[in-house]
């Protein structure tokens, strides 16, 4: 009797071990499961986004890093009023989200690390006369607290009054300039009617030493004005920064059968851009950009808040950072830290550590 009742224990005792393992085995099973699919509740990828996703960074199987957006352009319009024959980023549509959602959209990127903000579009300024771009400007510096919130525009929609109720809250101002010429814009397509976009160049120049707003100017070097000497007017003007970029093709924008603009003939060669910096090499303040700097070492913003990868040659939307968040998004922008801080994309950005005369 002792002897069958030790066995039925030692049989009980076995019972209980193997349940406990079988349940604990479970249990792991389902987390690895949960973990290998990329998380519980996360949006599932499709092919083409996981071989996108595995090419981002280059990155070894045992290693996890979150590129952090620390500064961000948001081309929160398309839509423009002047014509460009280069444009890389046309009026194909003119959706606008909404300033709470885009306000909401700039505090998911705050809290992801971002530092600066850059707004552009199209034509930023366009959009509501410039209030809702001034709303967003002051939202980031004075609730979000940016180190830098800067803005490109072509300078045409900007007024005084709008200084005066937002300058404060801007770090920078790049009006993009491409000619000292009248004719040479008008070719180009940087104009508006009779209105001249130097004299226009000239006002903004002296409400941003007005109202201590850092002046910028950017230019895009092409057939139409690489064999140009811009010497003595950007010394005249005396920018923070003068960005000098390549004229660039990106498919479905400025080349191709479904784009609004046919940039080919504005394409020049590395050797007559780098002609064209070498010509302009006492400009302290230049700050050179090849095609090949250009496609993957910016963190670009659409208007829908997607995340644009220009790698290819094109630009391929992520999903919303509004709806999977901005560490999913990112994963998908194509960016390249490296070729960012090559290009001398971290620099003081805010006005505040700068001498503005």
């Amino acid at each position: 009797m002792l002897l069958s009742n030790q066995l039925d224990l030692v049989r009980l005792l076995l019972q209980l071990c193997v349940s406990n393992v079988h349940a604990r085995l479970s249990t792991l099973l389902t987390w690895t499961t949960e973990w290998l699919s990329g998380r519980t509740g996360r949006s599932k990828l499709t092919p083409n986004d996981q071989s996108r996703a595995s090419t981002a960074g280059q990155r070894g199987p045992h290693s996890v890093q979150v590129t952090t957006p620390r500064s961000v352009n948001y081309h929160f319009t398309r839509q423009c009023n002047y014509k460009c024959g280069f444009c890389f980023h046309t009026a194909k549509t003119s959706f606008v989200l909404p300033l709470e959602e885009a306000k909401r959209g700039l505090q998911l990127l705050k809290e992801a690390g971002m530092e600066k903000i850059n707004f552009s579009g199209g034509e930023p300024f366009l959009h509501q006369r410039g209030v809702f771009l001034g709303e967003m400007v002051r939202y980031c510096k004075q609730e979000l607290e940016l180190p830098s919130v800067s803005i490109v525009s072509n300078g045409s929609m900007i007024k005084e009054n709008w200084f005066q109720q937002y300058g404060e809250y801007l770090d920078i101002l790049a009006i993009s300039c491409d000619s000292f010429d009248e004719e040479t814009n008008r070719a180009i397509g940087r104009t508006q009617g009779r209105k001249s976009h130097l004299d226009n160049l000239c006002k903004v120049r002296n409400w941003c030493k007005k109202y201590k707003v850092a002046f910028k100017i950017n230019s895009v070097i092409n057939t139409f004005n690489v064999h140009e000497d811009m010497t003595e007017h950007i010394a005249s003007l005396n920018p923070v920064r003068w960005k000098v970029f390549q004229c660039l093709l990106i498919e479905g924008e400025n080349a191709g059968g479904n784009s609004l603009r046919e940039a080919e003939k504005f394409v020049i060669s590395d050797q007559e851009f780098q002609d064209f910096l070498d010509r302009h090499r006492s400009i302290e303040c230049l700050v050179p950009e090849s095609n090949q700097k250009m496609r993957d070492s910016y963190l670009i913003l659409d208007e829908y808040m997607r995340f644009l990868d220009c790698r290819a040659g094109r630009k391929d939307p992520s999903k919303s950072i509004l709806d999977v968040g901005v560490e999913e998004a990112i994963k998908f922008s194509g960016f390249d830290e490296k070729m960012f801080l090559k290009r001398g994309g971290k620099y003081i950005w805010s006005k505040a550590d700068m001498k503005l005369d």
